[in-house]
This record gives structure tokens, C-alpha cells and sequence, in this order.
């Protein structure tokens, strides 16, 4: 192999790997555009986790406190739920 052939060569893979680069770096911000909605939800997430575990604790204590009126809520909340969903799948097969 000669001299002129080996440099074209190596232009010529150096030509590759750039597209190379180019190609990855295409796809990295499709992905980031792609993935940004998760993202935005995930930063959230942690920034509200302080507080999700204070809101926790205190509920600890309070189901402590008072057990009955705790599950009366929660049945209240499943209820409604419950029937939000009731509601939605109705209107939405109309």
C-alpha cells in the first residue's frame, strides 16, 4: 500500500467517522425532544419529594390518631374516582 493510497484511506475514514458524529449527534436531540415531557415530569417528581415526605409522615400520625375517619376518607376517595372513570369512559364512546 502506498503512501498516497494509506492518507486517502484515512480521509476517507476520517469522512466516516464524522458523519458518524453527526449522525449521533441528530439522534441525541431527537431523543432529548422526544423525552422531554418525561423528563419535565421526573424533575418535578424530585423537586415535590421534600414535601411528599413530610405529607407522609403527617399522615402517619394522623392515621394513628384517628384510623376510622382516615379509611372513611379513603373510600370516599376511591369512590369518586371510581366514578370519574364511570364518567369518562361513558362520554367518551359517544
Amino acid at each position: 500500500m502506498s503512501r498516497r493510497e494509506r492518507e486517502e484511506r484515512i480521509h476517507e475514514l476520517l469522512k466516516h467517522v464524522q458523519q458518524q458524529r453527526l449522525d449521533l449527534s441528530a439522534a441525541r436531540r431527537d431523543w432529548l425532544e422526544s423525552t422531554a415531557h418525561y423528563d419535565r415530569g421526573w424533575f418535578t417528581f424530585l423537586s415535590l419529594r421534600r414535601y411528599l415526605a413530610i405529607g407522609s409522615s403527617a399522615l402517619a400520625v394522623y392515621s394513628i390518631r384517628s384510623p376510622n375517619r382516615l379509611l372513611r376518607w379513603a373510600k370516599r376517595g376511591f369512590g369518586a374516582w371510581s366514578t370519574w372513570r364511570m364518567i369518562k369512559s361513558a362520554t367518551s364512546s359517544r
